[in-house]
């Protein structure tokens, strides 16, 4: 039995196959399981703070408080990004922050949870 991705949406790792597309059963979430594997660009090498490799689907931890640009919101030291998917650019994790939103973060400010 192969080991399938966790649902890029919501993290969940109870996925299943139907045919050549990967299905979510939590938030009925499909995507094809082929492109899936080709979203991270080949050579892409992506470090936390601590040095630690980061994938798509790892969860990380804020290390330094975070304006958001453009409004008064901060994402405060401590707080938990679930299912990051990694990007390139200067800013090479995209993911969403509970109470804020969808935003882009930079590996030095995040540790591997």
């Amino acid at each position: 039995m192969s080991a399938l991705p966790p649902c890029p949406q919501c993290g969940s790792t109870f996925t299943y196959e139907d045919g050549a597309r990967c299905v979510c059963p939590e938030c009925a979430h499909e995507w094809d399981r082929a492109a899936a594997a080709e979203t991270v660009p080949a050579g892409l090498l992506v470090r936390d703070a601590n040095g630690n490799e980061l994938k798509d689907g790892d969860s990380v931890t804020v290390i330094k408080d975070l304006k958001v640009k453009g409004s008064s919101l901060v994402v405060k030291v401590g707080t938990k990004v679930k299912n990051i998917r990694l990007v390139e650019g200067d800013h090479d994790i995209d993911c969403k922050v509970d109470g804020i939103g969808p935003m882009k973060l930079k590996s030095e400010f995040v540790r591997k949870a």
